[in-house]
């Protein structure tokens, strides 16, 4: 992108744009059997931006992030803080669904990054919430485990990430989803510190 240009353009034509260049991007294997890219959504003013892996079925199909089930334990846990989807911003480390699901390639997240370090740019979010082991080696790397540091406030490179299961581990383990509970009042608590 041509940098002169982009501080002419508002968060919405610059959001359009990366949208457009993932719409457009052929750099790894995903795109060729993805029915819609999911660039994600949500307010680009956002003090939260959620990260998880990759598109699902669902997702696929509606070109949006989380709205399968997985997505449904996420509305909820925000409920429970008394936020919105409209109130924060919801993305994936890969844009394109992986075949069957499967965890994204480190190539395939390479190959990705790009668009979501664009977008972590733009938004300029308090906290960057990583959900799953995908998110956080993404993000901060291989040499961190999601159990051991889920739930804690990461600095790293001027940026604040909290690291928590993805919503789909919930799903068959309720152990899971009371814990996630625990992590999104921790959340809460930080953002009142962040945001003031």
């Amino acid at each position: 992108m041509d940098t002169e240009r982009i501080t002419d353009l508002t968060k919405d034509e610059v959001f359009q744009a990366i949208s457009s260049q993932i719409s457009l991007c052929k750099k790894c294997s995903l795109h060729q059997g993805r029915t819609h890219p999911v660039p994600g959504e949500g307010n680009l003013n956002a003090s939260l931006f959620f990260v998880g892996e990759g598109p699902g079925a669902n997702e696929d199909i509606q070109g949006r992030p989380f709205v399968g089930q997985a997505g449904k334990i996420l509305d909820q846990l925000l409920e429970s803080i008394a936020l919105e989807r409209s109130e924060v911003f919801i993305g994936n480390v890969v844009k394109c669904r992986p075949p069957g699901n499967r965890t994204p390639l480190i190539e395939e997240i390479r190959a990705c990054e790009d668009f979501l370090l664009a977008q972590l740019g733009l938004i300029e979010p308090k906290v960057v919430v990583l959900l799953g082991n995908a998110a956080l080696t993404a993000l901060l790397g291989a040499n961190h485990s999601i159990s051991r540091v889920r739930g804690t406030l990461i600095e790293h490179q001027g940026m604040n990430f909290f690291p928590i299961f993805h919503p789909a581990a919930s799903l068959y383990r309720r152990e899971v989803f009371e814990q996630m509970k625990q992590d999104f009042v921790t959340l809460k608590n930080i953002m009142k510190e962040k945001v003031k």
